[in-house]
């Protein structure tokens, strides 16, 4: 962890704190936003967004926000751009805090099929839990770990994590039950869908952490992506959602670095330098057989970029967006 980076995150906000307000929207407005909310005996709430019942996209903006920290805004825009109607815009000021510290979908959760009543259960935790288990390796290079309080991690699953699972939860973040929830949002509900579609930035941030672009020189984040529809079948869900980002997604990123570097970052950053860019995720997916690991690493990108350099007011482009994908992929005929 460079000098500059350790500075930065010593002084840097609570994503839990920051998220508190947004957890607290959905409990208070749980039937306005077509949520459920539960609190088990143990005092844990759990937030079903779209297993149970149907959830919304304001539901899934807000969890958006909760994913960020609080520290990242995000909303829903409506305009006739590229033969689509609704953009998921997202911003944040502090974006390595927002989306790697927390939005990034790090936090590896399972359990084995006699620890999870008959089935096995595997997630990935996302949002300012995280920031207090800290189980990721890339928390070392952050350095950075929130200070103890009420948190909330969202799970990308289409059922109930297990007894085990949530024992794992407050015993790791060092919570007590009554200062933990969690957010449920299967891929095939409206707040599912929205939640991961507004991952358009952290992409690019992880991305730019996989090149080996010093994270404490990223100062400014912004981005936009197409919503698409959920799906009822699980594998074209997470195509949608994949397929909006790396072919419809838009980042500009503003750095603290000189034009050479910012001009290499802008360059490698596309989705477009990937062996498998041109094809649907979900074909993508099915051709390996279903083994994320298998995938080429430089697809997950975003497919346009710009990077602005502080050093020089100087920006440069690279990728494009293919709409007509997309549009193949979303649109009725006729």
């Amino acid at each position: 962890m460079s000098e500059s980076l350790a500075a930065f995150t010593n002084a840097a906000s609570s994503v839990n704190a920051s998220a508190a307000a947004h957890v607290q929207t959905l409990v208070t407005h749980a039937d306005d936003l077509g949520i459920e909310v539960d609190v088990l005996d143990s005092g844990v709430t759990v937030i079903d967004a779209g297993i149970d019942v149907r959830g919304s996209v304001e539901a899934g903006l807000i969890v958006a926000r909760i994913c960020m920290g609080g520290l990242g805004k995000v909303s829903l825009a409506s305009r006739a751009e590229h033969g689509w109607s609704s953009w998921l815009e997202v911003s944040s000021s502090q974006p390595v805090l927002a989306c790697l510290a927390s939005q990034y979908a790090g936090w590896s959760l399972s359990a084995t099929k006699e620890e999870g009543g008959g089935r096995k259960f595997f997630a990935l935790g996302s949002g300012p839990a995280r920031a207090l288990a800290c189980k990721e390796p890339l928390f070392g290079e952050l350095g950075y770990r929130d200070a103890p309080g009420p948190s909330a991690i969202v799970l990308e699953v289409d059922r109930r994590p297990p007894p085990i699972i949530i024992e794992k939860l407050l015993r790791d973040c060092g919570l007590a039950p009554k200062q933990l929830t969690i957010i449920l949002t299967p891929t095939t509900s409206l707040a599912g869908t929205t939640q991961v579609v507004a991952r358009v930035l952290e992409v690019a941030l992880h991305k730019a952490h996989v090149l080996g672009f010093p994270l404490d020189l990223i100062v400014e984040g912004n981005a936009s992506a197409p919503l698409p529809p959920p799906s009822r079948d699980g594998v074209e869900a997470m195509g949608r959602t994949n397929d909006a980002i790396l072919y419809g997604g838009r980042v500009h990123l503003t750095v603290g670095a000189d034009d050479a570097a910012a001009r290499d970052l802008a360059r490698q950053l596309p989705s477009l330098n990937s062996r498998d860019y041109g094809r649907s995720f979900a074909e993508v997916f099915k051709a390996v057989e279903y083994d994320f690991y298998k995938i080429d690493g430089a697809l997950f990108a975003p497919a346009e970029v710009w990077v602005s350099s502080l050093e020089s007011g100087r920006t440069w482009h690279a990728g494009r967006l293919d709409m007509n994908l997309l549009g193949a992929l979303w649109l009725a005929e006729g």
